[in-house]
Order: structure tokens, then sequence, then C-alpha cells
């Protein structure tokens, strides 16, 4: 049963990835995107110098490092990648259970490989930076009727037609033919493995979430509402104390016409506590069977009650 437990507990995590339509629509948009990009890419930027050394490095780079880049934005954008940053640097994760936390990168992982991998994929169908960068290590005795003796340098010069005399040319599609042929495959591979691996993740957040599908929906409709309202409310709020600072200097403050209502109100600087009790990692959790869907929705509880003693304890635990 404990074991049990643990699993259920360190899955809620990888539920949090597909816990949305909204991330699968998200995601779709990002590949979209990227497909637009590498297109794009190959038709105005990609230029393969034919020499030998330089192809493989430069396939290599066209494929790879684009791809790295896409990664590094995907880590640097997900809100989750920095809860859990909040997490180590407020409470140095210490009730973050290391298959927890390995759950939890690995869902800011997933989402940040969307775009990297669509890069991978379509660059490899494409087939264009895999032929420019094998082109040099094709075995020139398995082309039937191909000069004998001739250099590596010889064969890195067939992506640029130019570059190569007449008698060699015909030679060309025969090895273009076989590069996108093994290109293709690795690129149709990788999608079958990446289809096989989400396919996975969804039957094993299925089998191994605490919630059934309706609630499971409402949690995902209540976080999206959440984030919403409050970002709404801290630029509301930010701009109110702004203008109560602004006003309290000049005595005055200019506001337009639409913003004098709003500001008819005052807002009262949040301490740096609530604001750290709000902040970082959360797992679902029930208090006297009651859920609690978020760490402002577990501080908003605790305070209605005027409880701060639990409030001090609860709000350090994840789940």
């Amino acid at each position: 049963m404990a074991a049990a437990a643990l699993v259920t507990e360190n899955f809620k995590f990888v539920s949090l990835f597909f816990k949305s339509k909204d991330v699968m629509i998200f995601n779709g948009l990002i590949a979209l995107g990227t497909v637009a990009g590498q297109t794009a890419f190959n038709i105005f930027a990609f230029d393969c110098p034919c020499s030998s050394g330089r192809n493989y490095l430069y396939g290599l780079a066209a494929i790879g490092v684009p791809a790295l880049v896409f990664f590094l934005i995907g880590i640097m954008m997900n809100k989750s990648t920095w809860d859990l940053v909040s997490e180590y640097r407020l409470r140095t994760c210490r009730k973050l259970s290391g298959v927890a936390a390995f759950a939890l990168l690995g869902t800011i992982v997933g989402r940040a490989i969307v775009a990297p991998l669509t890069w991978v994929v379509i660059s490899l169908l494409q087939g264009q930076a895999y032929t420019c960068a094998l082109s040099e290590f094709i075995d020139p005795s398995t082309l039937e009727g191909f000069p004998s003796n001739q250099s590596s340098e010889v064969m890195a010069k067939f992506p640029c037609q130019e570059s190569i005399s007449t008698e060699l040319q015909g030679f060309w599609p025969e090895i273009e033919r076989r590069l996108k042929y093994e290109s293709q495959l690795i690129g149709w591979l990788l999608v079958a493995g990446m289809s096989m691996m989400v396919f996975g993740m969804l039957c094993m957040k299925r089998c191994c979430s605490p919630l059934g599908y309706q609630q499971e929906a409402y949690w995902s409709q209540y976080r999206t509402s959440e984030k919403t309202l409050f970002q709404r409310t801290a630029a509301v709020h930010a701009r109110l104390l702004a203008a109560e600072n602004v006003k309290s200097f000049f005595g005055f403050v200019a506001l337009e016409k639409e913003e004098k209502e709003p500001f008819a109100e005052s807002a009262a600087p949040i301490c740096s506590t609530d604001w750290n009790r709000v902040t970082g990692v959360y797992l679902f959790r029930e208090k006297n069977g009651l859920p609690l869907y978020s760490r402002l929705n577990k501080w908003a509880q605790y305070n209605l009650e005027n409880n701060m003693e639990a409030m001090e304890k609860e709000m350090d635990v994840l789940s």
C-alpha cells in the first residue's frame, strides 16, 4: 500500500504535463511554428560548404544548434522551471523526494523538447542537412561505374553540382537518393519512438492519477482561471500601489479618464512572506475532504481560518 501511495503521489507531477487540452494545442502550435521556421531556414539560409571535414560539422550544426536553442528557450519559458527554482531557493526542496523531483524535471523537459524534436525530425525528413553532412563518407566502390581512387574531398563536393566534373554529375542522383533514404528512415523511426513515448506517458498518467477525469478537467480549468485572474489583478494592484506612491510624492497623479474609477480604491503592499507562501511547486492536496487546487488556494483556506500556526506548517508542504 505504501509503495502504491508513493507511486501515485509522484505521478501527480506527470499529470501536470498533460493536464489540459490547452497544453496540447500550445505544443501543436509550437510544432507548426518550428516546421515553418525550418522550411524558411532551408530556403534562405542553408548552404552546404561542399568541403571535406566542413560538411559534417555544418550538417550537424544545422540540425543540432537550432534544436539546442529551441530547447533552452522552452526551458526558460516554462513556469514549472521557475517554480522548481523558487522551491529550491525558498525551501531547499526538503519536502520534494528524489523521484518526485525527477518526475517534475521530466514534465519540464517534455514541454521544452517539442520544438527541438520537431526541428530534428523535419530536418531529417527533408534530408538536406544529412545529405550535406554524410556525402563525403559515401564509399565510391559501392557506386557502379564510379571512377576509382576518388578522395573524400571529391565526394564532399557532390552537394554542389557546379563543383564537380561533368562525368561525375550523373552519380549525384544515386548518392542523393541513398542519403535521403537513410535520413528519412532515421526521421520516421524518431517519429515512431516519440509517438510510443507519448502514448506510454498518457497511459501511465491515466492509470496513476488520483483524480477522476471530470475533477482533473476541473483542476485544469481552475489553474487556468487562477493564473489569468492573478496576473490581471497583480497588474492592477501594482498600478494602484504605484499611483499611491506617485501621489504621495507629487501630491497628485495623472490618470487617464477610464483609470480613475479603479484608482478610487487603495492597494496595501503584500509582505514577502505571503508572496513566498504562494510561490513554488505544488501537488494536489485535500483538507477535511475538500480539495486544495493550488498554493494560493491553500493559503486562502488557512488565511480564512486565521490559523497562522497551521499555515506556517502547511505552506511548507508540497502536497
